[in-house]
């Protein structure tokens, strides 16, 4: 009802079955919690915690401007409602080894399934923005192998990304995947792939679970689900997808209202107050304890 049935350990467990399974799995990234109990009810198999999400919605761009508390809130918000597994950003794990074994275990109290961390330079920027920096490989296998060591759940999922193929090449890509999870990464995000065969390159250098980015407007093309899962990605994220979707609606939706005074003509495509409601489970509430019930959902209108 309030809370998932599902613990955080239990949601581990699921996230690395899956990830062991024959199928893709597929993280539309989430903005708010409400939006990954809809990512849950569409049928999906895990939510996405975008770090780029999180610093947009303080009105931050992605330079690594959020702090861990920040971070660790809201991805203890959003896989609260949430039977799936969770992955969350956690960017260059906020300092130096140390500072990332702590990360580890604040977003593991949080109940995420997985978290990645990345090799650029702090302050980081965008995966798909020109001007990145990553660290030398020592740096970057300090810090995989800190948030290794920190976990006290061992099934959960320690990601490594590396956003060397925009600074350095492809082949310096496939290297450096091959020694994070030396390293003890459990899975691969190589960011900023520029085609299927460099995906199937980085399938064919580990023999651990790789993810896909599929973001709008970045280096990559919008591979399909299909074309992800013919070269051997096991899991893709679409991270900031809902919010541009969702912002998208609600700047046109402001010039409609500027430009008429009203949003009557709006209406249509907006989502009813009683699938609101369903979506918070208002009705479980009530049942849950009829002293609180002081509404009546027969009332409201559906269109």
């Amino acid at each position: 009802m309030l809370h998932a049935q599902r613990t955080p350990a239990e949601k581990r467990r699921a996230f690395r079955e899956a990830l062991a399974g024959p199928r893709i799995v597929r993280m539309p990234g989430a903005f708010t919690p409400l939006s990954a109990s809809l990512i849950e009810e569409k049928g999906f198999e895990g939510v996405y915690i975008s770090g780029a999400v999180m610093a947009a919605e303080l009105g931050l761009p992605d330079v690594g401007l959020t702090t861990l508390t920040e971070v660790a809130q809201r991805a203890g918000q959003i896989s609260r409602v949430t039977e799936l597994p969770t992955l969350v950003d956690a960017d260059t794990g906020f300092g130096e080894p140390l500072n990332v074994a702590r990360t580890v275990q604040v977003l593991e109290d949080a109940g995420v399934a997985a978290l990645h961390l990345e090799d650029q330079v702090n302050p980081k920027r965008c995966g798909h923005l020109d001007g990145k920096q990553v660290v030398d490989e020592s740096t970057a296998l300090k810090r995989i192998a800190a948030a290794a060591a920190a976990r006290r759940d061992p099934d959960l999922v320690i990601m490594a990304r590396t956003d060397i193929r925009g600074v350095e090449g492809m082949a310096a890509a496939v290297d450096r995947a091959k020694r994070l999870v030396d390293a003890g990464a459990d899975a691969v995000f190589p960011e900023a792939m520029a085609s299927l065969e460099e995906f199937a390159a980085i399938r064919a250098a580990v023999d651990v679970p790789i993810l896909a980015n599929m973001t709008e407007f970045g280096k990559s093309e919008l591979f399909t689900v299909q074309q992800l899962e013919d070269v051997g990605v096991d899991l893709v994220i679409f991270p900031v997808s809902l919010l541009r979707v969702a912002f998208g609606a609600i700047e046109r939706a402001l010039d409609v209202l500027d430009a008429e005074g009203s949003l009557n003509s709006e209406v249509p495509g907006m989502q009813t107050r009683s699938r609101l409601y369903e979506l918070v489970d208002y009705a479980g509430t009530a049942a849950f304890d009829e002293g609180v019930y002081t509404f009546d959902l027969s009332t409201n209108r559906s269109s």
